[in-house]
C-alpha cells in the first residue's frame, strides 16, 4: 500500500474518531422533562389497570411519553408539535382494553 493512501486512511480515521468523541461527550446534559415535576428527584406516576378501564369510555388511555403534555401523565397530543419542530417519532404508551 501506498504510504501518501495509508496516511490519508489514518487521517481521515482520526478526524471521525474525533467528531464522534466530541459530539457525543462535550455536549452539556439537556433535560427531556422541561415541565414535569422538576423539584423531585424521578417522576413516577402509578395507575390501576382495571380502574383506567372503568373510567375510560374506550377502556383504552394512551400515557404522555414526549413530557410536553397539559395532560401529563396522560397524553394530549402535544408530541405531534414535539415531532414536527424536532424531526424526533415519539408517540404515546397506549393501554388497551383487552
Amino acid at each position: 500500500m501506498d504510504a501518501t493512501l495509508i496516511a490519508t486512511l489514518v487521517a481521515t480515521n482520526i478526524a471521525t474518531a474525533a467528531v464522534i468523541y466530541f459530539s457525543c461527550s462535550s455536549k452539556p446534559s439537556q433535560r427531556v422533562n422541561t415541565m414535569i415535576g422538576l423539584d423531585k428527584a424521578k417522576v413516577v406516576h402509578f395507575g390501576e389497570a382495571k380502574k383506567i378501564a372503568e373510567e375510560n369510555e374506550s377502556g383504552n388511555v394512551a400515557y404522555c411519553r414526549c413530557w410536553k403534555s397539559k395532560k401529563f401523565p396522560f397524553c394530549d397530543g402535544a408530541h405531534n408539535g414535539h415531532n414536527k419542530s424536532t424531526g424526533d417519532n415519539v408517540g404515546p404508551l397506549v393501554f388497551k382494553k383487552l
